[in-house]
């Protein structure tokens, strides 16, 4: 299969897109800019998915749902918010079609079916739910509010990419609500820890932590925490925000609680997210040209097994002595699968298990059997060993670790070898096309910050929440700074 997967040094994008058509991750679907997630590419999601809820349930936070429709009041009332995301909306006139008198058929919009107040379709789900939440909140004994909610958005991109830019996409969104500001601080950067642990601990994929300019900041935030990853081909790629939103929320829906000594304030509030865009970003963090590679901890399997054999009585005999084995395995948390399927070839086999990620393949055949050895294949550097059988089930457990664990160091060193200080702004111009971070001086202008945009395409990912007290001079404007700001191209 890896002849079908076009190398990542000829065409970077098509290697992205043959990967997911490979690994049967996703398709484009018949409706305009939306994707078909296919049962292996959300097996995947599920596995981010599961672990991402334990971590919102282990700080305190509970799921819930709110409608798809926003009434358009709704979501004008806080003009920041609306103004950010009016030119993706989707929006729902009319509520009804009829047969088309003039072609049999097809069916119309009925005109007189028009809604007394139009419904955006949710591209984010704010407005909504501060409406709810002031039915809720009273005083502060009804705070903190710690509410979560996975759900689908809508943004009418123009421009679609599969996992990183679709018209419809899913993701999950934390909303909650404070009695004080501090409060609402705390959880805004409790919530991004959570995305970096994740991150770096589950996807294998280090991350940079950091603040957004105000320029590109969440429309109706006070400040915009993320978390930036570097991806294979040196773009940066924001993998999860956290937002202070201050009480900007809380004024727009008149959300008010009494305190302890009685006065009435506004609520803070903060909002956080990450989407399917994290499938996109495990694709290109870690994926060869043989395939997709998977970290262990959210790989739908993590061993196959495949038996070469001739005849059911040699299939038997082989299941029969691995069961053990695999019970074992299965046991203490590893997901077999052992593929029986006598349709397909033991190289077919192969070569499907390297193209899905999967971080372990163990074969074994009858001359295997007698010797009592097993064939042992890690996907991550594609190496080959033959171990005794008796001694499987301890070694595929450090295996696995050991995978997880290096998928992250070789992320990690490939993102240290691609990032730079830079303090001239002509050598930063020479440089940025080939990719990579760049740590430069910058004078928090959006005049300066609008200059680099227009004259490279590349834009301040963020400014770093660590290791960042360094004096110097903006490398465009030559005015003072007091820290550097992380400067790349990014999807």
């Amino acid at each position: 299969m890896a002849e079908q997967i076009t190398k990542r040094e000829e065409d970077y994008s098509k290697w992205y897109n043959d990967i997911i058509k490979i690994a049967e991750l996703a398709e484009h679907s018949d409706v305009r800019g939306c994707m078909v997630i296919k049962p292996y590419g959300f097996a995947i999601w599920e596995k981010i998915k599961d672990q991402l809820d334990k971590m919102f349930k282990e700080t305190g936070h509970q799921n819930a749902y709110f409608p798809l429709f926003v009434p358009k009041s709704l979501f004008e009332a806080e003009e920041k918010n609306a103004e950010g995301f009016a030119k993706e909306c989707a929006v729902v006139t009319h509520y009804r079609l009829k047969a088309d008198p003039n072609e049999k058929g097809k069916l119309i919009v009925d005109p007189e079916a028009r809604l007394e107040e139009e419904l955006v379709v949710r591209p984010t789900s704010e407005a909504i739910i501060w409406n709810t939440y002031k039915k809720w909140i009273q005083s502060y004994r009804d705070l903190p509010i710690l509410i979560n909610q996975w759900a689908n958005v809508v943004r009418w991109e123009m421009r679609t990419r599969l996992f990183l830019r679709t018209a419809e996409f899913l993701w999950q969104e934390g909303h909650t609500a404070h009695a004080s500001k501090a409060e609402a601080i705390e959880e805004t950067e409790k919530m991004l820890d959570v995305y970096a642990e994740f991150a770096e601990n589950f996807m294998a994929m280090p991350v940079i932590k950091g603040l957004k300019s105000e320029s590109e900041r969440f429309a109706g935030a006070e400040e915009t925490y993320c978390i930036e990853a570097m991806m294979q081909d040196g773009k940066a790629l924001q993998a999860g925000t956290s937002h202070f939103l201050g009480q900007n929320f809380a004024k727009a829906f008149d959300v008010k609680f009494s305190d302890q000594e009685g006065k009435l304030d506004f609520v803070w509030a903060t909002s956080w997210g990450v989407s399917t865009r994290l499938m996109g970003a495990l694709i290109m963090t870690h994926s060869d040209d043989h395939g997709l590679v998977l970290p262990p901890k959210l790989a739908p399997i993590h061993v196959a097994i495949v038996p070469i054999f001739k005849g059911d009585d040699q299939l038997m005999e082989i299941k029969d002595k691995l069961q053990p084995y695999i019970n074992e395995l299965t046991a203490s948390g590893v997901t077999v699968k052992f593929d029986s399927d006598d349709k397909k070839r033991p190289g077919w086999k192969f070569a499907e298990y390297e193209a899905k990620g999967v971080p372990v393949r163990l074969a074994i055949g009858p001359r295997d059997l007698e010797n009592g050895n097993i064939e042992v294949a890690r996907r991550d550097t594609q190496e080959k060993s033959v171990i005794e059988l008796k001694n499987v089930v301890a070694h595929v457990k450090d295996l696995l670790d050991e995978i997880q664990n290096n998928l992250f160091n070789k992320a990690l060193k490939y993102r240290n070898e691609n990032m730079e200080t830079v303090d001239s702004y002509e050598e930063f111009k020479q440089k940025v096309d080939k990719g990579g971070f760049y740590l430069a001086h910058w004078d928090g202008t959006a005049e300066t910050e609008e200059k680099i945009k227009n004259d490279t395409k590349a834009t301040i990912r963020c400014i770093p929440l660590e290791g960042n007290e360094e004096s110097g001079v903006c490398m465009v404007s030559g005015k003072p700074s007091n820290k550097r700001v992380v400067i790349a191209k990014a999807y």
